[in-house]
């Protein structure tokens, strides 16, 4: 199982954060968590349900973790590992994570991916979500996975979809001409985009995009195409 304790720091202010996987006694917490992290228009059915949290720990407890400060739990993050070549198909988001119950876990996979990643709002500010991704990139070198994967929302690209094609927004993100808070903290975290992927969540917006952005193990050489 997996726990880390380090210092943060927040306007001038150091706090304590404890990085661990969450338990049962956790969910109503996580469940708040999601709710105040995902308002609308981003829809309710796809926050987490005690099931749903209940299916994580019983298929990769490992993978799903939470962070708290102070003593609070103020953020999640959850994975599952799958087998993952550029070669596949797109697929959506409930297609690769079973709609969030993890149940294709496949403990023999390559590949580290992440169901969801999210932050009390009033938590934002304490690089936590760096710190969690940081935490999950550990365990892709502990499990000696090829990588994490992810597909990332891009919640200011309906912004410009009727000017931009997604590959054309996405060159811009990268070289800092636009800047989107999923996909420009995803850089900054380390992560690279791979493609974008039409239809991968309902996100209106994201124009129901998704970006597949990866980090690679630099401790294995030969990595999957």
């Amino acid at each position: 199982m997996y726990r880390k304790e380090q210092y943060v720091f927040k306007d001038n202010h150091i706090h304590k954060a404890v990085i661990r996987n969450y338990r049962e006694n956790d969910f109503d917490e996580l469940i708040s968590i999601q709710q105040k992290a995902f308002p609308p228009p981003f829809p309710s059915d796809l926050c987490w349900n005690k099931d749903q949290l209940t299916q994580h720990l019983s298929h990769f407890p490992l993978g799903a973790i939470c962070v708290e400060i102070d003593g609070k739990l103020v953020g999640s993050m959850t994975s599952l590992i799958v087998d993952f070549t550029l070669t596949d198909p797109p697929h959506t988001w409930e297609e690769i994570t079973d709609n969030g119950y993890i149940r294709n876990h496949k403990p023999n996979g390559n590949t580290l991916y992440v169901v969801d990643l999210c932050i009390t709002p009033d938590y934002r500010g304490f690089k936590l979500g760096k710190l969690m991704m940081e935490a999950m990139y550990e365990i892709v070198v502990h499990l000696h996975l090829e990588r994490l994967l992810g597909g990332a929302r891009i919640p200011t690209y309906h912004k410009v979809a009727d000017t931009l094609r997604i590959e054309e927004y996405m060159k811009k993100l990268t070289r800092g001409e636009y800047k989107d808070p999923v996909i420009t903290f995803l850089l900054q975290a380390g992560r690279t985009p791979l493609k974008a992927i039409k239809d991968y969540i309902e996100d209106e917006e994201s124009c129901h995009y998704g970006v597949l952005m990866e980090w690679r193990n630099p401790f294995i050489k030969n990595h999957t195409p």
